[in-house]
């Protein structure tokens, strides 16, 4: 915030903030767009910024807010998922639907979404800039209390995306399969791809025949959808 009113001082505010009218005598005006702009301006030491007056519904004005919200580089994944989650919950929007609002890919969107089934303690961790969305992509593949043990040692050690990722594929596997060879890159790698592609965890049994299966997880009929759309396209 700082950083922002350090530019407002010097250059203004550049975008104009987007208001409504209220019904209230104290506070005639809401702002839809633009409050860290303003807040930033107040700490700048500025009376008045340049605003924009439009006249809209609940509706309209609380997608505005979230796509703004939403828009925000600096803002965490967590935040941005829970902000993706309200279109959802307040409008009822698909995946898909969501990700035409806010001008992002379904994958982007079904992903964020995916991050707010992890334990509180991990959102937490995120929110905090301690994980980032590849680990948490990761660990998202664990169940239970293994997310939090792993999260914690990922923290702890300092690990990245990839350490992070074989971390969790060790966690995971069974002693029994312990002795079995190891996943090849290109399988690992297509895994990677695929799971990207889809916005899903995707797992890639093959043996040494050539044979094997290919399965693709989904945590709501919304997200089953979106995979559908990717595998038979109209």
């Amino acid at each position: 915030m700082q950083e922002l009113a350090s530019s407002i001082e010097k250059h203004g505010v550049m975008q104009p903030i987007v208001i409504r009218p209220v019904d209230d005598e104290a506070h005639p005006y809401e702002i839809i767009a633009g409050e860290r702009r303003w807040r930033a301006a107040q700490i700048a030491g500025l009376t008045e910024i340049p605003a924009i007056v439009r006249d809209l519904n609940d509706q309209v004005a609380i997608a505005l807010a979230l796509i703004e919200n939403i828009q925000r580089q600096d803002l965490n994944p967590i935040d941005q998922a829970l902000a993706l989650q309200r279109f959802h919950d307040e409008f009822g929007l698909s995946h898909q639907e969501i990700a035409d609002t806010v001008g992002k890919a379904r994958t982007t969107v079904s992903n964020l979404l995916r991050l707010l089934s992890l334990a509180d303690d991990i959102k937490e961790f995120m929110q905090q800039g301690q994980l980032d969305m590849g680990h948490a992509r990761a660990i998202l593949t664990l169940k239970g209390k293994e997310q939090l043990e792993v999260a914690k040692i990922v923290i702890e050690k300092g690990l990245s995306v990839r350490q992070t990722e074989q971390l969790v594929r060790d966690w995971s596997e069974p002693k029994q399969e312990k002795e079995k060879a190891p996943v090849a890159p290109d399988i690992e790698q297509l895994t990677q791809k695929l799971s990207e592609r889809f916005g899903a965890n995707v797992k890639i049994d093959h043996n040494q025949k050539g044979k094997g299966k290919l399965v693709i997880h989904y945590h709501s009929l919304d997200e089953l959808d979106g995979i559908l759309n990717i595998c038979l396209p109209d």
